[in-house]
């Protein structure tokens, strides 16, 4: 088992490291620790876990029939999506309009036309903001202060832990009731987090593996959805940005910190 911590230049090395240590396969969490163990070996069966958009990252061919040596577990989900933006509008009754911030992730370009076509569906306005360094974050929440948003939508993540407290303290010093991608981010004070089940993911993940020793090929194996999800709140962020959260909301929780 290995981790990069915040240090994403280290997961190839990483990942040469266990190759070279006899692994027979890896198993690897995210889209960068996914292609670092790609370019690594062609080869060598990787199970995936929390990949934004397989396809385009040019991960797997297409989500049936992956081709390759890489099948897994995805996070695309226009469930996910939805679902993020039915408790946004719960917690803001008229909500109208959301900024929505992302890095310029691999896969962001599908992920921002999920976002606007599930918002449209749902007669949302959505404001994307593309902040790949700091500078461009604070810009982004400077712009954010200036305008009128109903909400944010956080769609990356989960980050480094430095990264992650940036962004939760331009949020909430914006006092925008704020949605994030990674329940993780509610633990670190953020509002709300609605995201896959991480630990069901990596359950479904070990059938994968039971499979491929079993003879399967990662190839034909087709790469699943996430089925189960977790709503994280922190309610001392709520109280801290004068927000109520309505009962039938925090009904729905799985995890709330106070």
């Amino acid at each position: 088992e290995r981790w990069a911590d915040d240090h994403a230049a280290r997961l190839a090395e990483i990942a040469r490291e266990l190759i070279d240590a006899g692994a027979q396969m890896l198993v690897t969490q995210g889209t960068p620790a996914t292609l670092a163990a790609r370019s690594a070996s062609a080869t060598i069966p990787i199970v995936f876990v929390g990949v934004g958009d397989p396809v385009g990252a040019g991960i797997v061919s297409s989500l049936a029939q992956p081709g390759g040596n890489a099948t897994g577990l995805s996070l695309s989900s226009g469930e996910l999506i939805a679902k993020r933006f039915e408790l946004l509008q719960q917690l803001v009754p008229g909500l109208r309009r959301v900024a929505v911030i992302a890095r310029n992730d691999l896969g962001l370009e599908q992920r921002l036309l999920d976002i606007r076509n599930i918002a449209e569906r749902m007669d949302i306005k959505v404001v994307e903001f593309v902040a790949a360094t700091g500078r461009a974050l604070e810009l982004a929440f400077r712009w954010l202060r200036s305008d009128r948003y109903d909400a944010l939508y956080v769609a990356s993540g989960p980050l480094g832990p430095a990264k992650r407290a940036e962004i939760i303290a331009l949020a909430n010093g914006a006092r925008l009731p704020a949605v994030y991608a990674f329940t993780v981010f509610a633990g670190a004070g953020g509002l709300m987090a609605f995201a896959a089940d991480e630990n069901d993911e990596f359950r479904r993940a070990a059938r994968f593996v039971e499979r491929i020793l079993n003879g399967a090929q990662p190839a034909d194996l087709p790469v699943e959805p996430p089925t189960r999800f977790e709503l994280a709140i922190n309610v001392k962020t709520a109280q801290s940005l004068g927000l109520s959260i309505p009962p039938s909301l925090l009904a729905q929780a799985s995890e709330i910190v106070e």
